[in-house]
């Protein structure tokens, strides 16, 4: 494989993600000229975060109320199963039994708090959807259909990253810097095919020599005239 197959596949998928940054970018300077559908979004937004953190509090809460019963079974179980028959250590075992039900009424109140609260934000989350998809109807089609291109293209640019960071695996460090330091000189195209002996990118002839350094597995050749690294396939 020459040095520059893996450049040219790595910017193959940066110039994929240059592109959909890009949309994301149009697509937010037209939602947030629009206050309102704005204002709605973030409520949405806010309010789900904090029904998720509530949810999370709760199912802690569950859990923990569910252990404590299970320990106060297995001490009543020790207590009357008649496994213990010395007065002390029955008389520890009343102790421990009334402390753990003590703790489970504490317990429980904690149960009983993260659920009004997690009913509370799953109401509020849900007043918050209700109000955007009013404001949504409102508007018509074209902000229904950005937000559903912002939500594919906010997917698209996550399998995107996971794409580019398989790409970064062959390509060694020196190789990458130049190609990165091209990339801001060159509006985003470092790497270049031959095509007809010529560069694609500015129409320069190229010899034969350099057209055979481009195939190196080694090191990388750059066009005479542009700079651009050259690829061969």
């Amino acid at each position: 494989m020459s040095a520059s197959l893996g450049l040219y596949r790595l910017q193959q998928v940066d110039r994929k993600i240059d592109r959909a940054r890009a949309q994301l970018e149009t697509i937010r300077k037209t939602l947030e000229n629009d206050t309102e559908l704005q204002q709605a979004l973030n409520r949405v937004t806010t309010t789900q975060t904090d029904h998720h953190h509530a949810s999370h509090v709760l199912k802690n809460a569950e859990a923990e109320v569910d252990a404590q019963k299970a320990k106060i079974e297995h001490a009543e179980s020790s207590l009357y199963g008649g496994s213990v028959q010395n007065p002390k250590e029955l008389q520890d075992l009343q102790k421990d039994v009334a402390s753990l039900k003590k703790y489970l009424v504490t317990l429980e109140e904690r149960q009983l708090e993260a659920m009004v609260t997690a009913e509370s934000t799953e109401d509020a989350l849900q007043n918050a959807r209700t109000d955007l998809e009013k404001i949504q109807a409102r508007l018509g089609n074209e902000h229904k259909n950005l937000i559903a291109d912002q939500t594919s293209l906010s997917g698209e640019l996550e399998h995107l990253g996971e794409e580019r960071e398989a790409a970064l695996g062959p390509i060694e460090s020196n190789m990458l810097q130049a190609y990165e330091d091209l990339r801001q000189q060159k509006r985003g195209v470092a790497v270049t095919e031959i095509h007809d002996n010529a560069c694609t990118s500015c129409g320069t002839i190229l010899n034969a020599a350099l057209q055979q350094n481009a195939r190196s597995q080694k090191q990388l050749a750059h066009c005479s005239s542009c700079g651009r690294i050259l690829y061969a396939n």
